[in-house]
């Protein structure tokens, strides 16, 4: 079986995990090519990433040229799927309320990627998140090119859903994975009636073989390890008040925030003003394993979120035997309970100081008994092997024609005619 996987940015140090779903898929014995439109405008520190840019096809960094002979290859042998992609283009650029450069240069994509698929024969695109890589994927498909399917994870996808024309796309795709069962429910309120049959719960998953159960945590040990990308909805811009309301209790206290973004300056100020400069430390970006041995020097994995998916990193605490302090915002508590962890309201600083005294009074025998249930839940529903299992069964009923895209974008028409 031969697939392609289009992404946005690839790879990039907050994306590992489709590099992880790649490799399960080709474990199995699945052909993947990989697309991405740009390359990630920071450093690579991950070795694995480093080799993942090398082998990765973009369509739109350095290849000008490339996409300007794409789009006049297109307008001379397939017209007539030009014009077919046309009233859906139109659309995607009505409901995205402008942007018209950036929705030409969508098609030029597609029209790239059509005939780079077709070239390499094929059949079938995956992307993650349901912004560009999927309308790119989905004009693509409407051109004549392969089928498409894609993950959608939240939450900046269904903050304004009408922007990124869901119903559409799910329409015209082959299947959709939502991440967890509040992805699903909201994809299915996003689809016709007809289409949520194609709505599928797809677990994201880590490769477990890298995650040893790290040591008992220490009676001293008061130390949490906070990862992800500097953002405001990561919430971190609130753990210099609660370490500062803490640090008298626990003269040990310490906070590692691993990552980069945004909201550095932010954070910064905050630290700044709580006097908090020894006890939050910014570590910046880090290598997978250098992640992995941070999560396992910790007491507790923190992660104050006002906006997730199902953060894959949770997933690696838990593996790694960690409990995990975070709120309660859309999967999360899906994964996350009291036997595993603990979880607050986003944004308030009460719950929160509350909840990180509970985790710093824990013993060394409690959190290890939540580190062991978080492990079991773990091995249960997020190992990558049954990801990659999922997904390749998905992939060759399409391939096989059960979800053939010319059968879904023929009973996508009526919608198309609907709306025009």
């Amino acid at each position: 079986m031969k697939i392609a996987y289009l992404l946005n940015t690839y790879p990039a140090p907050s994306s590992t995990f489709i590099r992880g779903e790649i490799e399960a898929l080709e474990e199995l014995g699945v052909a993947v090519t990989r697309f991405a439109v740009r390359r990630f405008d920071g450093p690579l520190v991950d070795p694995a990433d480093i080799s993942e840019a090398g082998i990765t096809h973009y369509l739109l960094d350095d290849n000008k040229k490339g996409l300007l002979l794409a789009a006049l290859k297109e307008l001379a042998v397939n017209p007539i799927g030009l014009a077919r992609a046309l009233p859906v283009w139109l659309r995607l650029l009505r409901n995205a309320r402008g942007g018209v450069v950036r929705h030409a240069a969508y098609l030029v994509q597609a029209a790239a990627l059509r005939q780079e698929t077709g070239r390499l024969g094929i059949r079938h695109v995956h992307t993650h998140y349901s912004n560009n890589p999927t309308a790119v994927a989905m004009l693509s498909s409407i051109l004549g090119g392969p089928s498409y399917s894609f993950t959608a994870h939240g939450p900046d996808e269904f903050a304004d859903p009408e922007l990124l024309s869901f119903e559409d796309k799910i329409a015209r795709s082959a299947f959709v994975v939502g991440i967890s069962a509040y992805g699903r429910k909201l994809l299915t309120s996003l689809a016709r009636p007809a289409d949520a049959a194609k709505i599928q719960v797809v677990h994201c998953g880590i490769e477990l073989d890298n995650f040893a159960v790290a040591p008992d945590v220490a009676a001293d040990n008061f130390t949490f390890v906070c990862v992800g990308r500097l953002c405001q909805a990561k919430g971190q811009v609130h753990i210099p008040a609660a370490v500062a309301a803490l640090k008298g209790e626990f003269p040990g206290l310490r906070v590692v925030l691993v990552g980069d973004g945004d909201t550095r300056a932010d954070i910064e100020a905050e630290i700044e003003k709580h006097g908090v400069g020894r006890e939050v430390v910014l570590h910046g970006w880090a290598s997978n394993q250098e992640v992995r041995r941070l999560i396992a020097s910790g007491r507790a994995l923190l992660l104050p979120s006002y906006a997730e998916g199902l953060p894959i990193v949770i997933m690696e605490s838990l593996a790694l035997g960690r409990p995990v302090l975070s709120t309660t915002v859309a999967g999360i508590p899906e994964l996350v309970d009291a036997e595993c962890g603990w979880l607050v309201e986003p944004g308030n600083h009460d719950q929160l100081v509350a909840a990180m005294r509970t985790a710093l009074e824990a013993s060394p025998a409690t959190l290890q008994a939540m580190g062991r249930h978080g492990r079991a839940r773990v091995e249960e529903r997020h190992d990558r092997r049954t990801l990659g299992r999922q997904l390749r069964t998905l992939f060759a009923r399409t391939d096989a024609g059960a979800l053939d895209a010319k059968a879904t974008n023929a009973t996508a028409e009526a919608l198309t005619d609907a709306a025009d």
